[in-house]
């Protein structure tokens, strides 16, 4: 992965590559954007930089050759000096990133627009929580404690370090307070308000925006030779997300403008206001079964459709990036509900998100909340 490789970005290019020609460049860099960001193709695109046979005996280069070994290694995710770690859940006895590391480079194989859920469905481990064990952070302890093979900088990529936990987020703080010597820390975050406030003290935030919408059309124009008027509907949909682009793009026409979550979430509502408890009891039932990534998703996107409906209430209606059938739900449930009651919702499904996270009984969570929202609609 180069700088070039990546749409857009300029600012956040340039101020990377000015840090490593002035030798100002921090020792852990947090790249934190949202899901479908550039954040781990900086990330990537940074480590190949740094290491670049050709920028060493060169240093105005702004960014790697592409062709010295180097470069090469690192495309291919092989270099010695590059080790990786992410969040894995135990498959076949393989319950370390190490293990599953040809399954990750096949993984990026692509493009580095990817989501924790595509990284569980593509190891077959969707039905567990994923994490950054414990056994991780010694393996990070070993790999640093070695001198760099044949890089300028041995470097740590750290795939979504909120997935640690607590143990290995403290030994993973014990060797940011005492890094190495030429050795870079890029730690690649969507959720930063879930990492440990000494993590974050020690380490320098790089901001990374959300792709504009023609950033992703022209990414979809290139890569995938969308004509103009099917990429920019697919970037107006996906909200600067390059991943669900991406994901959308491998839809069929006629299934861009619905998807399985608005169905799930609108049948849910439907089902509330009709006080259909033989309905909503088996629909905790199915939601016991599926895995645990899809049960954060679905949770997510209620949040995001009640934030929806609230802007409509509000008369915002121009800022919902919303397929025709989504947006008609919006309008009609909208009429519904009072924006105190859509408050008291997000609330429920904050907290609900919350118990789901540790591992509560998704059956009994979803059923709860069926019955609340059954109490609200119905009030």
């Amino acid at each position: 992965m180069l700088f070039s490789d990546i749409i857009g970005h300029d600012d956040t290019k340039a101020t990377l590559v000015r840090a490593v020609q002035t030798n100002h460049l921090a020792h852990a860099l947090l790249f934190d954007g949202r899901t479908g960001s550039a954040n781990l193709a900086l990330a990537l695109a940074l480590a190949t930089y740094v290491n670049c046979e050709t920028r060493l005996n060169d240093p105005a280069q702004t960014d790697g050759c592409g062709q010295c070994a180097s470069c090469i290694k690192t495309a291919k995710l092989v270099h010695p000096d590059l080790h990786m770690v992410y969040p894995v859940v135990n498959i076949k006895g393989k319950n370390n990133s190490e293990a599953l590391l040809p399954e990750w480079r096949k993984f990026l194989a692509n493009n580095p627009y990817r989501t924790l859920t595509d990284w569980l469905g593509a190891t077959e481990g969707d039905n567990k929580q994923a994490n950054i064990s414990a056994e991780e952070a010694r393996n990070i302890l070993q790999r640093l404690s070695l001198k760099a093979y044949e890089g300028a900088y041995k470097l740590m990529l750290i795939w979504l370090p909120e997935h640690m936990n607590a143990t290995a987020a403290n030994a993973l703080l014990k060797v940011l307070e005492e890094p190495p010597e030429q050795t870079l820390f890029l730690l690649v975050t969507n959720q930063p308000d879930k990492l440990l406030i000494t993590i974050l003290s020690r380490t320098q935030r790089v901001p990374v925006r959300n792709f504009t919408d023609t950033e992703v059309a022209t990414y979809l124009r290139q890569m995938l030779n969308f004509d103009e008027t099917k990429a920019r509907r697919i970037a107006y949909l996906s909200d600067g997300d390059m991943a669900q682009a991406l994901l959308l793009g491998q839809s069929k026409a006629d299934e861009l403008a619905g998807s399985s979550q608005h169905t799930w979430f609108a049948d849910w509502m439907r089902a509330c206001y009709r006080q259909d408890l033989t309905w909503l009891v088996k629909q905790a039932d199915e939601f016991d079964k599926i895995p645990k990534e899809r049960q954060k998703n679905l949770f997510d996107y209620s949040l995001r459709l009640c934030r929806d409906l609230f802007l409509w209430q509000q008369g915002a209606e121009q800022l919902l990036r919303l397929p025709d059938d989504e947006l008609n739900f919006v309008r009609n449930f909208g009429k519904v509900l009072k924006p105190d009651l859509i408050e008291r919702m997000v609330g429920d499904l904050n907290e609900a998100a919350y118990h789901l996270e540790r591992n509560a009984r998704a059956k009994m969570i979803l059923l709860d909340l069926s019955l609340t929202f059954t109490r609200l609609i119905k009030r």
